[in-house]
């Protein structure tokens, strides 16, 4: 008598469950790699965004007051807010400005931060 050729059944169950953890596990690899590109494109956002607020102060030449201010912006489609610490230094014609961009929805998650020196006009 011939035996039949295939495969038995507990042969395809155990491919099938390989396959699944095969699987389960590429998604979740794109998975975290979608959060990665998001959270850096975000962070780059953030410190364009830092980068433009010193920009602007320095062409309006500007020289704020010591304090500390909240600002809303938004920057390629997403919302943020910069909190700028305004210093005075030991030079009385210069102050320092330290930014802390943030994620509009999660004010606490700070993005990027930049600090830049503004000189009286």
């Amino acid at each position: 008598m011939k035996r039949p050729r295939g495969f038995t059944l507990v042969e395809i169950l155990v491919a099938l469950a390989i396959l699944a953890i095969a699987l389960a596990a590429t998604t979740r690899a794109a998975g975290l790699a979608t959060d990665g590109a998001r959270e850096t494109r975000a962070r780059l956002l953030a410190t364009w965004a830092a980068g433009n607020r010193i920009a602007d102060l320095r062409a309006r030449r500007l020289y704020p007051s010591p304090a500390v201010t909240t600002t809303p912006v938004e920057q390629g489609g997403l919302a943020f807010v910069i909190r700028e610490t305004v210093e005075d230094t030991p030079n009385p014609t210069i102050r320092r400005l330290e930014l802390a961009v943030s994620d509009a929805a999660d004010p606490g998650r700070v993005l990027a931060t930049q600090t830049a020196f503004l000189a009286r006009p």
